[in-house]
């Protein structure tokens, strides 16, 4: 479990590390992007190899239901994804859909995988989702939304995130659980 809160923790501190400490991330110029980045990918091996290792109570486990619910919240969270939000008609006042569409994501894992190794990194990066948020709309208090694009773009990134959908459940499926139940 270990492995796994210290990759949950790297994340948020890549992340957070130009909010909190601007001017020591200032400092760093381009070569900051590739620390940053190498964190980001040493989170990601610590919270796999973390997940698959971790051993914790079980409290709710996938059920039908709660999997055709999960997959509606992925296409929902795919489309948030997208240059959707920003390019169509429906959500282009949304300031923050990449993080809206984490926190989709990691809310959908967590209706479906109720241990604690599950409550540990879904939880612990949908918290980052919104505490990302909050932090970016204190530093930019002022923000202007993108002008207004066309519902034919909505539609298309709504069906490209359909298409997403399979091709990231067919893999999800060779690595770990089947999402289409």
């Amino acid at each position: 479990m270990l492995i796994l809160i210290l990759g949950v923790a790297l994340w948020w501190a890549a992340h957070l590390f130009k909010r909190v400490a601007p001017d020591a991330r200032a400092t760093m110029g381009n070569k900051g992007k590739g620390a940053v980045a190498l964190a980001l990918v040493v989170s990601i091996v610590l919270m796999t190899l973390g997940y698959r290792a971790a051993e914790g109570a079980f409290f709710w486990g996938r059920h039908p239901a709660t999997v055709g619910i999960n997959n509606l919240m992925m296409i929902a969270a795919l489309y948030f994804f997208s240059p959707g939000p920003k390019k169509g008609a429906l959500f282009y006042k949304m300031r923050h859909p990449m993080l809206t569409g984490f926190l989709i994501w990691a809310l959908a894992h967590l209706l479906v995988n109720g241990d604690v190794e599950s409550f540990v990194l879904f939880g612990g990066l949908g918290i980052w989702a919104v505490v990302e948020m909050l932090l970016i709309n204190r530093a930019e208090p002022a923000w202007t939304p993108p002008a207004k694009g066309s519902i034919k773009k909505d539609v298309i990134f709504l069906v490209a995130s359909l298409v997403l959908l399979v091709v990231i459940g067919f893999i999800h499926g060779l690595v770990g659980p089947m999402p289409f139940g």
